[in-house]
């Protein structure tokens, strides 16, 4: 596998308020990666700077041979960076299809070629064809989430970033998801997961990033965390 993310020596923060200190990780094309940590841990801070949302104040971020650190969130998404934010932010009054073609509007892209990629995304989440005329935030929870990644995925993009996966989710809805990421994931797109749900991280991921006050304090393979006492104490309540 090639690493389709690496970032190294990240600071960043808002205003005089440092958020992100020296924080270091690769997210590699085909494999997933998620990000743990307790609130106020900086796994949002470290998705805005992932995507261009906010400028940090020292550090790398490469995508490829594309060195993307201070550019604008436009670059990012053009080199390959697709950010699904938490709390999904589709657009209201737009159809569930309208908010999937908002997430193409940097592809110079025939009209056929987005018909295809729509097309393969209702394959991989039938709720979404069968409500493609509705307003997109009149949908479940679930389904809203279903759109906001396939408005991501439909910038063809070479790692997709997911901020709290599992957030307001049934567990019912939280399984498919999982099934459908290590899909995406399969097909060789890298993806990137915040979730605050350890267990479900650890069951979605191969490689796993632990935050604690804007630094990564560890970094490791899932059932290496996994069996890490600390971890086990600190996210699953066990010795």
């Amino acid at each position: 596998m090639s690493a389709g993310l690496v970032v190294s020596n990240l600071s960043a923060g808002y205003g005089d308020v440092s958020v992100l200190a020296d924080v270091s990780l690769s997210a590699e094309v085909g494999l997933i990666t998620a990000v743990i940590g307790s609130n106020g841990a900086g796994k949002t801070t470290l998705l805005r700077s992932l995507s261009g949302l906010l400028k940090p104040r020292q550090g790398s971020i490469r995508i490829g041979e594309a060195e993307l650190s201070g550019a604008k969130a436009l670059d990012f998404v053009n080199a390959g960076i697709a950010h699904v934010p938490e709390g999904r932010r589709l657009f209201a009054g737009m159809t569930v299809e309208d908010n999937l073609l908002m997430g193409a509007f940097a592809r110079a892209a025939a009209p056929a070629e987005l018909r295809q990629d729509i097309d393969r995304i209702y394959a991989m989440f039938p709720k979404l064809a069968e409500r493609r005329r509705q307003d997109a935030v009149s949908m479940s929870g679930g389904e809203q989430q279903m759109c906001a990644i396939g408005r991501g995925l439909m910038s063809r993009p070479r790692v997709l970033m997911i901020d709290e996966l599992s957030l307001g989710l049934s567990p019912v809805a939280v399984d498919f998801l999982v099934e459908a990421l290590k899909t995406i994931s399969g097909d060789g797109v890298g993806i990137v997961v915040v979730e605050q749900d350890v267990a479900v991280a650890l069951d979605l991921a191969q490689h796993v990033v632990v935050m604690d006050r804007g630094r990564v304090s560890k970094a490791g393979s899932s059932s290496e965390i996994a069996e890490d006492r600390a971890i086990r104490a600190a996210y699953l309540g066990v010795d």
